[in-house]
């Protein structure tokens, strides 16, 4: 078995850059007698447009700054947020009414207009889940400046769930005229109606992000659970640090530098956790699904044969070795739709989880054509989650047969190239790696990177699949659970034999914080800041 020791891991990571000192602005704001959460994030803020990139940071930025109509509490229950709603007899007219109080961060009201525009602005996004329901969706129009109707072509069970689903690309409201842009380029502000405002004059990629309390939102008066309640704001200020050394934000953690740290490496927690002024807990609870993508448009992962000789190359646990290291965090899993779930199953998924495939790969790899185009690999240095799987997938490779350049990057780099359908030569990419959290990945419509939409619509890599589109179709059709677990059944039969994405087991991650903080949310889409206090 191949196995990359974690010390070198960190020489490779060394080209990352260094530890980011704590920034004069974050001094000042205690000095002005402002209640400021310091955290450092799992990665590093550069896109903000959480209709762009189904990148978790992104996501979490859209959770501080824009609000949803619709949110979930603990037992996946939909329950309104912005808005209330009523069903028609027949099932094909949706009716949400806005709550009094509503106020973009302009001070403008929020109207029924704007969530219009930004829910057809979600709809086109590259969220599966989101295109679904779009694919159902006759109109979505402003009755009055309050009401919002969402009529269908047929009936279709999943509306509610979809607009309150907690992630990946969520249902955000925005502005009339930001969520007119174009789904393909970025919004040029961050003006939303949630309980913090973004301070741009304080935004320094690489650096910090900035939140305020934004005194004039109007919380539910329902307790704070999972992304639905009250979401109080019970801290003035909330400051992203960057800091890609984690020893260096472990050591500011365990001195009151800073009070939240999301994902501190493995090694470090048993001193953590002798810390008596430190929590640690895992707080997605349902975890993550680790996964490589291929590029489908260009050579030589455009030949289905050299997908499945890459695929037969790799193993889940060298990669999970390498990236979690402790087996009490992870677990091997074949299963697209997650383990543990009504559709797992590990069909397909035998070599990933066996392993010792490497001269069935040779032999796949010289019966395929393949003609020594380099593999070119993403490598995040800066993103703790993501530093193992591109280091071991790349060496597992070589071993086969293949050509591998292996480019290393910050994460945000990753976030911003993988969206580029050019050549590798020109810009673009061969393979990148990533995780979702296991409930963005529980069923074929949630799960984004299943779609096979191809440049239209689909998700980064372009897989173009009818089969798999006739088989979500059908999925979204489908009255019995028995009819689903048959269907999700034949779409991983059909994944695992194109190679749409190659699943590398599920995972963990605990975060940490001092215990000077309260009220810290646990849920599938954290963590989140609101309901968070401090004590001075």
């Amino acid at each position: 078995m191949f196995h990359v020791s974690r010390r070198k891991l960190l020489k490779f990571a060394a080209v990352a850059p260094g530890a980011v000192a704590l920034p004069a602005a974050w001094t000042s704001a205690v000095a002005a007698g402002k209640k400021t959460l310091t955290a450092v994030m799992q990665s590093d803020l550069r896109v903000t447009d959480p209709g762009f990139t189904t990148a978790i940071i992104t996501r979490d930025h859209g959770y501080m700054v824009y609000d949803t109509l619709l949110g979930i509490d603990s037992s996946f229950k939909v329950r309104p947020q912005m808005a209330d709603w009523t069903i028609s007899d027949d099932k094909l007219t949706y009716t949400f009414t806005l709550r009094d109080g509503l106020k973009w961060h302009d001070g403008a009201p929020v109207a029924a207009e704007d969530c219009v525009a930004s829910l057809k602005r979600w709809g086109g996004s590259v969220d599966g889940m989101a295109r679904k329901l779009m694919d159902f969706t006759a109109s979505i129009e402003a009755a009055d400046s309050k009401t919002i109707v969402l009529k269908l072509k047929e009936p279709y069970g999943l509306v509610l769930e979809t607009i309150a689903k907690p992630s990946s690309i969520v249902a955000f409201m925005m502005p009339k005229r930001l969520a007119e842009t174009p789904v393909s380029k970025q919004i040029p502000e961050q003006i939303g109606s949630g309980p913090f405002r973004f301070v741009a004059s304080e935004f320094q990629p690489g650096v910090k992000v900035v939140y305020e309390k934004n005194t004039d939102y109007v919380p539910r008066k329902e307790p704070a659970e999972w992304t639905s309640g009250g979401k109080v704001a019970r801290v003035d200020r909330v400051e992203w640090i960057t800091m890609p050394d984690a020893q260096t934000a472990l050591n500011a953690l365990q001195s009151g530098d800073v009070d939240f740290v999301e994902t501190p490496p493995f090694d470090f927690l048993p001193a953590l956790e002798s810390n008596p002024d430190i929590n640690v807990s895992i707080l997605n609870k349902f975890g993550f699904q680790s996964f490589g993508r291929m590029n489908f448009l260009h050579p030589p992962f455009d030949n289905v044969k050299i997908r499945r000789a890459a695929m037969l190359a790799i193993n889940q646990k060298d990669v999970l070795d390498a990236q979690i290291g402790n087996p009490k965090y992870y677990k091997l899993c074949g299963a697209f739709f997650i383990c543990d779930t009504p559709l797992a199953s590990d069909e397909g998924g035998e070599t990933l989880i066996k392993g010792n495939n490497l001269a069935a790969a040779k032999k796949a790899l010289a019966e395929s054509g393949y003609d020594g185009t380099p593999v070119v690999i993403l490598a995040p240095t800066d993103q703790i989650l993501l530093k193992a799987q591109p280091v071991v997938v790349a060496q597992l490779l070589r071993d086969a047969g293949f050509k591998v350049d292996l480019q290393a990057m910050d994460w945000q780099t990753v976030v911003t190239r993988r969206t580029i359908q050019k050549p590798p030569k020109e810009g673009g990419w061969n393979m990148f790696f990533t995780y979702q959290g296991a409930a963005d990945a529980m069923n074929p419509l949630v799960n984004g990177a299943i779609v096979g939409k191809g440049k239209d619509g689909g998700w980064f890599g372009w897989s173009e699949d009818p089969k798999l589109e006739a088989l979500r179709d059908a999925y979204a059709r489908a009255t019995s659970p028995e009819e689903q677990k048959k269907i999700a059944l034949d779409v991983q039969k059909e994944a695992y034999d194109q190679v749409i994405y190659v699943p590398l087991g599920q995972f963990q991650a605990p975060s940490a914080w001092r215990k000077s903080l309260s009220g810290v949310i646990d849920g599938p889409a954290t963590p989140m800041f609101w309901n968070v206090d401090k004590k001075e």
